[in-house]
């Protein structure tokens, strides 16, 4: 039986416990080992606290981040929160209030199509909402600060190595510059999780959408990408013309395995005709009908590869490559290249991705291991 996983916490949840953490030791001036959070999951977790330090009028901690058994970026990462009362003018009648701020670490937002506007820090709603009703419940108490008068706060979250962390995702191509994203919907990670993939993608996406793209290319992988990139903007004009390329950098979106996930999202947000950029073992993967293309999930089917040769009547050199090969790129390299086979191939991948997404008319870009393309299919 195989071991249990355990599941962590967002980046979100972390933000917010630090927050509460640090307005705790603001209100009653006194350390504060650890806070107990109420997760939007339903549940309570209890958070240590790291680097506790206050004054009468500000006061600091940190919460080191546990994703579990999730492989994550941010595993291990320092979620600081500061928090700041704000002088109050004696003729100000406003209300209490939270300032919710991003500092050393935190992203801001570039590009349209996201949960926040340009301009913004990269705090999405829910974490954004957790960590106000924290601080709020921690400071703003009457109980807690002896106070009544309205009381003024900013919260400042910031991750100390966030910016180095943002370059191993995919942050810069979304328009989020300058660090990483508060994110979490539940506060809980689950280990060994699609979601986080899938909802990149979806974000991806609808900042293609917003940005004005016509059309979007799915890749499996960076090299198919590059190499779509190259071919497809070879003629492209130059900056010196004032004129976009024909497929902007918010057009290229990262798919990896999730082949199906991606299409059905293209569809949904009206790109119905996307481009989609991979090498020859994956193109046949989606060919045979896989929903995610990964080595897990999927595998590779030769013996029908040849049927399809067969029925298409396809050259002998080419049946002649498939039947004693034990790999995809052994059959590609040995065939080099052959046009009739990519072509056999691409539409069966397009009929494939019919299935699970009718009316949609992908085209395929089939890359090979030198950093170009070497078939662009047709799209039936």
């Amino acid at each position: 039986m195989g071991k249990k996983l355990r599941h962590g916490y967002t980046t979100g949840a972390c933000a917010a416990a630090a927050a509460k953490g640090a307005a705790l030791m603001l209100a009653h001036q006194e350390e504060v080992a650890e806070v107990a959070l109420e997760l939007p999951a339903g549940i309570s977790a209890t958070f240590p606290l790291h680097g506790q330090r206050f004054t009468r009028y500000e006061a600091s901690c940190f919460v080191v981040k546990d994703a579990g058994d999730d492989p994550d970026v941010t595993n291990g990462a320092e979620l600081h929160a500061l928090v700041e009362r704000i002088p109050a003018s004696p003729f100000s009648t406003a209300e209490s209030a939270i300032i919710i701020e991003g500092g050393t670490g935190i992203g801001k937002v570039t590009k349209p199509g996201l949960a926040v506007a340009p301009g913004d820090w990269a705090i999405n709603p829910v974490p954004r909402r957790m960590i106000e009703q924290a601080v709020r419940a921690a400071l703003l108490d009457s109980r807690a600060t002896g106070r009544s008068a309205p009381v003024t706060v900013r919260a400042t979250i910031s991750i100390p190595d966030g910016e180095q962390r943002a370059l191993k995702t995919l942050n810069a191509r979304l328009g989020i510059l300058g660090g990483l994203s508060i994110l979490g919907t539940t506060g809980i990670v689950r280990p060994l999780s699609a979601t986080a993939w899938t909802d990149t993608i979806d974000t991806a996406l609808d900042v293609a959408r917003a940005c004005g793209c016509g059309n979007v290319v799915l890749s499996t992988g960076r090299t198919s990408e590059l190499a779509a990139q190259l071919h497809l903007n070879r003629s492209a004009p130059g900056p010196a013309t004032g004129q976009k390329a024909p497929f902007p950098d918010e057009a290229f979106v990262m798919m990896g395995d999730h082949v199906a996930h991606a299409l059905r999202s293209c569809a949904q947000r009206g790109f119905t005709s996307p481009l989609v950029a991979c090498q020859f073992a994956k193109l046949l993967k989606i060919a045979c009908g896989h929903e995610n293309t990964h080595a897990a999930a999927s595998e590779l089917d030769l013996s029908r590869l040849l049927n399809w040769a067969g029925e298409a009547a396809l050259a002998d050199t080419v049946t002649a490559a498939i039947t004693p090969a034990n790999t995809a790129r052994e059959i590609v390299i040995a065939s080099n290249f052959d046009p009739g086979l990519l072509d056999l191939v691409c539409k069966q991948a397009a009929r494939a991705a019919q299935r699970h997404v009718p009316d949609l008319q992908p085209r395929f870009l089939v890359a090979d291991y030198n950093g170009a393309i070497a078939f662009h299919g047709p799209q039936r």
